[in-house]
């Protein structure tokens, strides 16, 4: 039998980590338990984690600065956070500090539960094939098999959705790709999120890959519709 697949559930309220740990552990994972930022932190470079639910609202250290030194250790780790906040500011800086997805409380386990669901899947998912393992475009190198980036010689340092979107534009460049559909493609599905949310990975990735991103090489806006990468 495989390793179950271990998550770190990352939260000071007691009622949270009882109705979240039940459906994953039902649902067949290991949860390990966090309930400040400092413990999160401990527990992450202690365990093999292969996703992490952190709340943003933590004793010690916030969640924005847990997940922000997270991301400095490990990119290849979804990271969904929880808020019980209903600005969009916080919405936006978590995903700029390498949050994958947020969900904002209350919710429903059933939401919960699918964007647990997708980003294990995508996560799991197989290396690309040896005729497709590495893409490269006027001077931008993508290594599907190695997660592996470069700009003109120089590594890129990419979370794990900003690396799955570019893989998933430059594998069809040319071809524009709706907001929806790039949901699908990385989440599974756009059932209960923002299309903003695309938005905001885009113009971080844009961020680290473009020379100018105002002025942008490799991604492109299709007004009205969503993105594409350049043509071949």
């Amino acid at each position: 039998m495989p390793d179950p697949v271990t998550i770190l559930l990352v939260d000071d309220e007691e009622t949270i980590q009882k109705l979240l740990t039940f459906p994953l552990e039902r649902a067949g994972h290991r949860v390990v338990h966090a309930r400040d930022g400092e413990e999160a932190l401990e527990r992450f470079r202690s365990e093999d984690v292969d996703l992490v639910v952190l709340d943003l609202m933590l004793p010690k250290m916030d969640g924005l600065e847990v997940c922000r030194r997270m991301r400095a250790e490990a990119n290849a780790v979804p990271i969904i956070m929880l808020t019980a906040r209903g600005d969009e500011v916080d919405k936006v800086l978590g995903l700029e500090l390498g949050a994958d997805d947020y969900i904002t409380k209350p919710f429903s386990i059933r939401e919960f539960m699918s964007r647990v669901r997708a980003l294990l899947r995508r996560a799991q998912l197989p290396p690309a094939s040896a005729q497709s393992e590495v893409i490269e475009s006027d001077g931008l190198r993508i290594d599907t098999a190695r997660r592996l980036v470069a700009v003109r010689g120089a590594p890129v340092e990419l979370t794990y959705l900003e690396f799955e979107l570019l893989r998933t534009l430059a594998a069809q460049p040319g071809r524009v790709f709706s907001r929806k559909q790039l949901l699908d493609d990385l989440w599974g599905g756009a059932e209960f999120r923002d299309p903003r949310t695309i938005d905001v990975h885009v113009r971080h990735l844009r961020e680290k890959i473009e020379q100018d991103p105002a002025e942008p090489e490799f991604i492109f806006t299709v007004r009205g519709v969503g993105y594409r990468f350049r043509d071949a």
